[in-house]
């Protein structure tokens, strides 16, 4: 199962990213695919026993798609989609040689590689474990502290408070012009405390790698997460008397799923997909609580991993260049992205993983890592970095409250999660980077209603300018609970690798 929850380093661009948006893949390019005349070529193309899996290819600033779809083709392949404006193109094969021969074709191919190392199968759905449902106690205990202007349960929001959300709800609440895109595993759009908010016309089903814009799409499945549920509801529930208060409450957030049914993977073609559709549709925000599966870190050095980069790269770029300002979670790993390596024990998570060990500077944890994605790591009610969140110095951007169990707050619950809505109307506890990057997209969201015309690399300076400044801790607690000390902080540049910039402020957003 994917890891809802995944720091940034900077690359540098690739060759096939030196094309604009206006470079279109001109029917009259100079270059045009070799010809698969060889024997050997003619053999490998006829090769239509093995496995079948899903492809990206990535087009040189010469080539075509309908160059591309005749190449795939003759490789014994099938166009799924074509994405013109970068160059990518999704394809599905039972040829083993299939991206060996596209590679082969380098005039028209900078890369191709396998999204997966399982084959397609047919949808089916499986439990995803339970989340710790909000008690009717619990609820009536919020309720009978909540203050005039609160709603019911926020007494029970330590994390509002923490980013003086609360405060910042007194002055804006962000505007229904701005829509904040949650890239996952569906939005109950149904919930009484989404549905004010939702918007249907920016909302869609990616999975597969095309988007699916029909009624419902962008649900979750029957017995599906609630992950996006959840990452929805802390940005942007609601003020209207029920449940909680989002960040934003006033800005419209949209669902893009991008995982597959019945094991919630986040496979590279859905994910490209959910960045062009919110780079289509005017969506100024997106929220990335996860990482691309099936590799945790994707090494450029290899033809496969490389090719899932080049084209992430592409979309994300893209996005940005229409006014999308991404943002992702650091990961769940306790990992620290600015070593020199990290052991990797759970990579290809769809088939049977291995260890092996990494450099994250050369192999990265998508989307988080990609250039101009804000990367965030998580707090708790103390302030400390929660125990299992990802860092690293000049990786991670901001910080946000994800949660700990540890970290105990004075909460008529006492529970340390962050607490958002889930499935069936309720709400319910998680604790994760996948719960701390909602916070910051909120934020973000309020920078945009505020500052309109502001680009995506102008929020993302504000949002580090107005973050509060947090030193390396001398202790922070760890999985079992107990206090060590914090060792692995690294302090330089005025960041921290605990927490970047610092803890994100909602009331500096709308001043």
């Amino acid at each position: 199962m994917a890891h809802l929850g995944s720091g940034r380093r900077r690359l540098a661009v690739p060759v096939g990213l030196a094309l604009t948006a206006s470079l279109a893949f001109l029917p009259s390019a100079v270059a045009s695919a070799a010809p698969l005349g060889t024997t050997a070529d003619t053999a490998a193309a006829k090769q239509t026993t093995g496995p079948k899996l899903s492809y990206v290819a990535n087009l040189t600033a010469y080539g075509t798609a309908k160059q591309a779809k005749k190449a795939i083709e003759r490789a014994g392949g099938t166009v799924v989609t074509s994405y013109d404006q970068i160059g990518v193109v999704v394809a599905h094969s039972q040829n083993p040689d299939f991206a060996k021969t596209l590679r082969a074709q380098r005039s028209l191919f900078v890369s191709v590689g396998a999204t997966r190392t399982a084959p397609l199968t047919a949808a089916k759905t499986t439990d995803e474990g339970a989340t710790q449902k909000l008690s009717a106690a619990d609820a009536a205990k919020a309720a009978a502290a909540a203050q005039t202007g609160q709603e019911p349960l926020e007494p029970n929001q330590w994390d509002l408070r923490t980013i003086k959300a609360d405060q910042a709800h007194k002055i804006n609440d962000g505007s229904p012009d701005v829509t904040v895109g949650v890239i996952d595993t569906g939005v109950d759009d149904t919930h009484p405390d989404l549905a004010p908010n939702f918007s249907r016309s920016q909302s869609a089903n990616c999975v597969g790698g095309v988007a699916d814009t029909s009624e419902g799409a962008w649900r979750p499945y029957p017995d599906g997460s609630d992950h996006g549920t959840h990452v929805a509801g802390t940005i942007a529930a609601a003020r209207n008397g029920v449940g909680i208060s989002g960040v934003a409450p006033g800005v419209k957030v949209a669902g893009i799923k991008v995982s597959e049914p019945g094991t919630s993977l986040f496979y590279t073609e859905a994910v490209v997909c959910g960045f062009m559709f919110a780079a289509e549709k005017g969506i100024e925000v997106t929220n990335n609580s996860y990482y691309v599966d099936p590799w945790l870190y994707n090494c450029k050095s290899d033809s496969d991993q490389g090719a899932l980069v080049e084209a992430l790269t592409r979309a994300t770029r893209y996005a940005e260049r229409k006014g999308v300002l991404s943002v992702a979670s650091a990961g769940n790993s306790d990992h620290d992205l600015a070593a020199d390596s990290i052991l990797d024990d759970s990579s290809p998570n769809d088939t049977t993983p291995g260890p092996r060990t990494i450099d994250p500077s050369t192999c990265l944890d998508l989307p988080t890592q990609l250039p101009g994605v804000v990367t965030v790591s998580a707090t708790g009610d103390k302030g400390l970095k929660s125990y299992y969140s990802s860092y690293g110095l000049g990786v991670v951007d901001v910080a946000a409250p994800g949660g700990d169990k540890w970290q105990v707050p004075a909460t008529p619950d006492a529970n340390g999660r962050v607490l958002s809505t889930v499935l069936g109307g309720g709400w319910g506890y998680k604790q994760g980077t996948s719960m701390a990057a909602p916070h910051v997209a909120g934020v973000a969201a309020l920078l945009k209603s505020a500052h309109p015309n502001a680009t995506p690399s102008q929020l993302q300076r504000m949002l580090k300018s107005q973050a509060t400044k947090a030193d390396c801790p001398a202790q922070v607690y760890d999985t079992a609970g107990n206090l060590v000390d914090a060792a692995t902080c690294q302090a330089k540049w005025g960041q921290t690798g605990y927490y970047g910039a610092g803890v994100v402020d909602a009331l500096k957003a709308v001043k």
